[in-house]
């Protein structure tokens, strides 16, 4: 990690290690403005859930922070950059990857000081807020590798003056729904160009364009169906019904997340597959041609009574050919819930939505650091799955994790060996409330972020006694 060309850097210990290495190769234009982004960004980091002010250390560093979000300079392209980088380097070697898109919206009708702001919600809410949408990079495991897109907008005040049937004509260059077509590009940037990508996204990335960009591209989609299209063949009717025609070939367990008061449940469901070519919407048959993909059917027959049936109509630009094709599809479409856990630790962890900035202008680059932010704390959750037993120096430096252990064990007597992620996640999570019992299963987003801002207290004492 080259750190020369960043002035007076102070000793990684004094800083959050894992954001300079991240964000080592910014160029905001000034050395001592990137010197100030990694100091800011390591007391954000080591206090995720606090006000700036509280996250810094006196008057003088919170006043520098307010003028680094204040500064031209300071831009979320500029930013978010390195991580790219980072994000690319960490892609490297894996043979198949999964970009998962999605978008978030960000609540400030609360600060109405705020200025800038645009419409979010219905026009009956009248709420005022930005808008997010994120390509999340995970491995075939579920490992989120970083971000591999990122737009943050805001909308007209006039947004709603348009009805639903005048928006719906505009060309796609001119709809919010081009995100979903911008987002594609900016990954495929990121992605290695050996690596298999394939781009996951709920109902709302059911676009004909979209499908259309893929082919163009040469990469691969998987997308949940909102539109009951016109297929052509091999058979002719409605998406919907052709696929209810289809033989069933097996029958599948599949865990349905809570939702809205609901705790999570298993389901049982039927599933059909088959190729099925779509008729491209009357206008665009001129550009586009017909659009030969796959489909996945997934039905609950027998829901329990209070709850609706589970129902996907999965469509994928990746051949299904047999029933274990059509399970790895649907289990690659699980992996889609992981950007709404990454979107619950920015809201809640990160808790970006209390952000007191004075304007749009500041709340950019500041959503893009803790985007950053919010990715390592996801990443520390699930790296203890997935690589339980590498040294934990994978995730925390050394005056971390002895800390961290003298603590636990309350013994000043800390050994040589570093103990592995998967204990010292176990004891982070313990710092924030997690009890480990038998029945509690691995710990969660919530008590890891919590326990992270007490470790970052012990930290700092061990370095006190310990300046060696």
């Amino acid at each position: 990690m080259d750190t020369e060309a960043i002035p007076d850097l102070p000793e990684v210990d004094e800083l959050s290690t894992w954001l300079v290495h991240e964000l080592h190769d910014m160029a905001l234009g000034d050395k001592r403005l990137d010197r100030r982004l990694l100091d800011t960004g390591a007391k954000l980091a080591a206090r995720p859930s606090v006000s700036i002010n509280q996250a810094c250390a006196d008057w003088a560093d919170t006043k520098a922070a307010y003028r680094l979000f204040d500064n031209a300079k300071t831009t979320a392209e500029k930013i978010r950059a390195p991580h790219y980088r980072r994000t690319r380097e960490r892609a490297q070697g894996h043979k198949r990857l999964f970009a998962i898109q999605d978008t978030t919206y960000l609540n400030y009708t609360h600060h109405p000081s705020t200025k800038g702001l645009g419409p979010i919600g219905t026009a009956q809410q009248n709420l005022s807020g930005i808008v997010m949408h994120t390509s999340l990079l995970m491995t075939e495991q579920g490992l989120p590798l970083g971000l591999a897109g990122q737009a943050i907008w805001v909308r007209p005040p006039t947004m709603h003056q348009r009805t639903a049937d005048e928006r719906r004509k505009l060309p796609i260059e001119e709809k919010e729904s081009s995100k979903w077509l911008q987002a594609l590009q900016q990954t495929q940037a990121v992605v290695p160009p050996e690596a298999q990508l394939i781009t996951i996204g709920d109902s709302e990335s059911d676009l004909f364009e979209l499908f259309h960009q893929a082919r163009t591209l040469e990469t691969d989609l998987l997308v949940r169906a909102a539109q009951n299209r016109s297929v052509c063949a091999p058979e002719v009717g409605r998406l919907w019904e052709v696929m209810g025609r289809q033989a069933a070939c097996g029958q599948l367990q599949v865990l349905v997340p809570a939702r809205k008061g609901k705790p999570k449940r298993q389901a049982s469901v039927t599933v059909r597959f088959a190729p099925v070519s779509l008729k491209a919407p009357r206008h665009l048959r001129k550009k586009m041609g017909d659009m030969p993909l796959y489909a996945v059917l997934v039905q609950e027959e027998a829901p329990p009574a209070e709850d609706p049936p589970l129902c996907w109509l999965l469509l994928s630009t990746v051949p299904v050919h047999r029933f274990a094709d059509a399970v790895e599809r649907i289990r690659w479409y699980g992996l889609r819930w992981q950007i709404e856990v990454y979107h619950k630790v920015l809201k809640s962890g990160c808790r970006v939505e209390k952000a007191p900035l004075a304007g749009v202008e500041r709340l950019m680059p500041y959503l893009a650091l803790f985007s950053i932010i919010a990715w390592r704390l996801f990443w520390m959750t699930l790296v203890a799955r997935h690589a339980p037993d590498v040294p934990c120096t994978l995730v925390l430096a050394e005056h971390e994790w002895r800390a961290l252990y003298a603590f636990h064990h309350k013994t000043q007597q800390v050994p040589a060996r570093p103990p592995t992620v998967g204990q010292v996640v176990l004891w982070i999570a313990r710092l924030g409330g997690f009890l480990a019992r038998k029945s509690d299963g691995p710990p969660g987003v919530t008590v890891l972020w919590r326990g992270w801002q007490r470790l970052t207290d012990i930290a700092s004492a061990w370095l006190v006694f310990h300046p060696s």
